[in-house]
């Protein structure tokens, strides 16, 4: 599922090169979008690749590949083959708005379903233990498998390669382990808690930032708890 303006900008540069062969410019993105700033553009130019919709070509100027529509948009268009990484569900909104459910009732069915906050999670140089419950956000059952699910406000820029800004809240199945690449909140020494990419090296565990201006950092087994997996994220624009 695609947001209004992600939607909006991929069918833009899309019949930008069906009519004239090249992408539109930022400048003409940011204006058919009626966006205030080019930084509006970049993020949704982000979320758009992460997800598999376009593709940047290396030492190109303005070089941007549409590899894929959405299904609803293209009847018939096949879809790529094979998607690589994690790409998140983006969801625009007011994430203080919750509505009450009960699951239960068949005239319920669709409705959003309400996720604790937990507090905020480094996305960046490891912060405190998760805290507790502060505040609850509405999720559409869709975006929910089976399990329990929470959230947590990210702070940090370390996962910005990943498509994860600092501000944003994500979504966690929780779950105490994990596979080698996924996107997960690890507990280091039951003090610290942080969002990485865990990565089983033997018998040690490395936390893998997605920004290069971060370290990797390798502990043994007995260091590092697993407390969820990256199911989703949430962005204000």
């Amino acid at each position: 599922m695609l947001t209004k303006k992600q939607h909006e900008l991929l069918r833009f540069i899309h019949e930008r090169l069906k009519e004239q062969g090249v992408p539109p410019s930022f400048d003409e993105m940011k204006e058919a979008l009626d966006l205030r700033s080019k930084s509006g553009i970049h993020r949704l130019i982000m979320a758009l690749e992460e997800r598999g919709f376009i593709r940047r070509l290396p030492n190109r100027a303005r070089a941007l590949e549409v590899v894929r529509l959405p299904e609803s948009a293209v009847p018939g268009l096949s879809l790529a083959s094979s998607q690589r990484g994690f790409r998140p569900n983006v969801i625009e909104g007011n994430l203080g708005k919750v509505r009450t459910v009960r699951p239960d009732a068949d005239d319920d069915v669709g409705r959003p379903v309400m996720i604790p906050v937990m507090g905020r999670i480094a996305a960046g140089t490891p912060v405190s233990a998760i805290q507790t419950k502060s505040h609850t956000i509405s999720v559409t059952p869709e975006m929910l498998s089976s399990g329990e699910h929470f959230a947590l406000e990210v702070r940090g820029d370390s996962m910005i390669e990943a498509g994860i800004f600092d501000n944003d809240t994500v979504l966690i199945r929780r779950q105490d382990h994990a596979d080698t690449g996924d996107i997960v909140v690890a507990l280091i020494d039951d003090e610290e808690a942080t969002l990485k990419r865990l990565r089983k090296r033997g018998a040690s565990i490395a936390l893998e930032a997605a920004n290069p201006a971060y370290e990797t950092r390798i502990f043994g087994p007995d260091r590092v708890r697993i407390q969820g997996k990256l199911v989703g994220l949430f962005r204000r624009y």
